[in-house]
């Protein structure tokens, strides 16, 4: 891109995605979308390809799903994946600066997804909690974050490693401009 923006998801990605995983569970457009909280003409817009959906959205539906966050957003993957630095597959948070970059997601057999975070200073990305018995794992790159469970949060700075974890709430913070670490998600 020429702005540096990362490059948002296609949307068509995220329309399969969400169809094949629905129907996969056996559940109708109202259904999924009473169990995720949102509107039932918001998932019809998303199944379609259309809208803009925020990172909360998607994270709603892959719960009420019994999914990974990774299988609504994961491109058909090729055989040699490179992704580089600024380039990849985001979503947005609508609640604080965190942007994340699918960097891995998990291939079948296999339960973990790999992400490259960027966060900024100002904005506190409150995360709900995910499937039961996820385990996210953060090491840091650039920066500093404050990150963990909601009341147990700990103080990372570059070359720090965290494990905890993920189905509960949790958060991130960072400390300083350019905070950067990898987020690993670990499904049980």
């Amino acid at each position: 891109m020429t702005d540096g923006a990362p490059s948002r998801l296609p949307l068509d990605w995220i329309a399969a995605a969400l169809r094949r995983e629905r129907t996969r569970a056996g559940l109708s457009l109202s259904e999924l979308a009473k169990r995720a909280g949102i509107a039932k003409s918001t998932l019809s817009q998303l199944e379609a390809a259309g809208g803009n959906p925020s990172m909360e959205t998607l994270w709603a539906l892959a719960v009420a799903l019994g999914v990974p966050f990774s299988a609504l957003v994961e491109p058909p993957a090729p055989r040699v994946q490179v992704i580089r630095a600024g380039e990849g597959p985001t979503v947005r948070s609508d609640r604080s600066s965190y942007v994340a970059t699918l960097l891995s997601a998990s291939p079948p057999g296999a339960r973990r997804d790999l992400y490259a975070v960027d966060l900024e200073p100002g904005t506190v990305r409150a995360s709900d909690p995910h499937m039961p018995g996820t385990v996210e794992h953060v090491v840091v790159s650039a920066g500093r974050v404050s990150a963990g469970p909601e009341g147990e949060e700990l103080e990372l700075g570059v070359g720090d490693y965290m494990a905890y974890r993920g189905d509960v709430p949790h958060r991130y913070e960072a400390l300083e401009p350019g905070t950067k670490f990898v987020l690993i998600m670990q499904h049980v």
